[in-house]
């Protein structure tokens, strides 16, 4: 691969960071709340009654999160921690940092998400293949239906109805959290079980939505590749039908699908918000929920920006190795 066009990719990517992260910069102030002073107000009226002294304290915090400068050396200053992956401290939490928050909360979301995506994807595509391919069990045809419907449930709902028959009804899985309360998180077969019964429902809910989009896309794709050209010479050659399956339909099939599953990754954090709200699951989905419901400025920002990176990055990778994946795809000048 030319080095020019890892280089142009590589700047497109730093510009497309610098342009979402400045939007994530502005967005937040646009609403002009103060997250200090809505923050300590909230403090104070849990404690039953309004503290004195309360604008020499916001003053003070406005000083210390660096709120009481002008927009532009924010700006400035909000740029050069980005650079460092530096998210200043956590307003609703202080003192703790944002990025320790961040850095607790993304486990959780990556271990739950990926392992859904991954898993849905694999099983999406094969029955798609399945489905699409007209050599396959007539059965697979039944399964279009149920696809089409799991397809149109959003996340949040299908976990809802899972906590209320699963949870709630047969008592099979806990109703939420991550982990029983109260226990000590530990790298222990007890504690591993404990996670892995807590993440069932998420995860079911996650894999079962996902399945009828992979399938159905993937289903769409196999159709397509019946078609082409090198679909029929390979027939025409007297290629066994399993050859022709898996070397020339699915192959070139996937290519769509992998496009999909590289920005499907690239989006784990966001993907499944409300998912992580509805199972109260200590993932970036429940943190970010709480901090935009908080005002917590520097927290929604470094969550953002990480997607923000994250998505760049994914994409990134799949423009430099789409050629390994299609041998048709060059980037070098003819």
């Amino acid at each position: 691969m030319p080095l020019d066009y890892v280089a142009k990719r590589f700047g497109l990517l730093l510009l497309i960071v610098w342009l979402a992260a400045s939007v994530n910069f502005v967005l937040p102030r646009l609403g002009g709340q103060d997250p200090v002073r809505a923050a300590l107000i909230q403090q104070a009226a849990m404690g039953g009654a309004i503290q004195t002294g309360m604008e020499d304290m916001i003053a003070q915090y406005n000083k210390q999160f660096g709120l009481d400068q002008p927009l532009w050396k924010q700006y400035l200053t909000y740029l050069g921690d980005m650079s460092r992956l530096d998210f200043n401290y956590s307003i609703a939490n202080f003192p703790q940092r944002a990025i320790d928050m961040i850095l607790q909360a993304l486990p959780w979301t990556i271990a739950l998400l990926m392992t859904t995506t991954i898993l849905s994807w694999v099983i999406g595509c094969l029955l798609g293949a399945f489905m699409g391919w007209p050599r396959s069990p007539k059965f697979l045809q039944f399964l279009m239906p149920p696809l089409l419907t799991l397809s149109a449930v959003p996340f949040f709902l299908l976990g809802l109805v899972l906590i209320y028959l699963l949870a709630f009804r047969l008592r099979w899985f806990p109703l939420s959290g991550g982990y029983t309360a109260g226990a000590f998180p530990a790298l222990t077969w007890d504690f591993a079980g404990d996670v892995f019964a807590h993440s069932v429902l998420p995860a079911l809910s996650i894999i079962l939505v996902s399945l009828g989009g992979w399938a159905l896309g993937m289903r769409a794709m196999m159709i397509t590749t019946q078609g082409e050209d090198y679909v029929t010479f390979a027939d025409a050659k007297g290629l066994k039908g399993s050859t022709i399956f898996l070397r020339y339909a699915i192959r070139n099939a996937l290519l769509p699908q992998t496009t999909a599953l590289a920005l499907a990754l690239g989006q784990l954090i966001a993907g499944a918000v409300l998912v992580e709200v509805v199972f109260a699951y200590p993932g970036i989905g429940t943190l970010l929920y709480r901090s935009i419901r908080g005002s917590d400025y520097f927290v929604v920002q470094g969550i953002i920006f990480i997607l923000i990176v994250s998505l760049g990055i994914a994409t990134f990778i799949l423009d430099l190795i789409y050629p390994l994946l299609d041998p048709r795809i060059t980037y070098r000048r003819a």
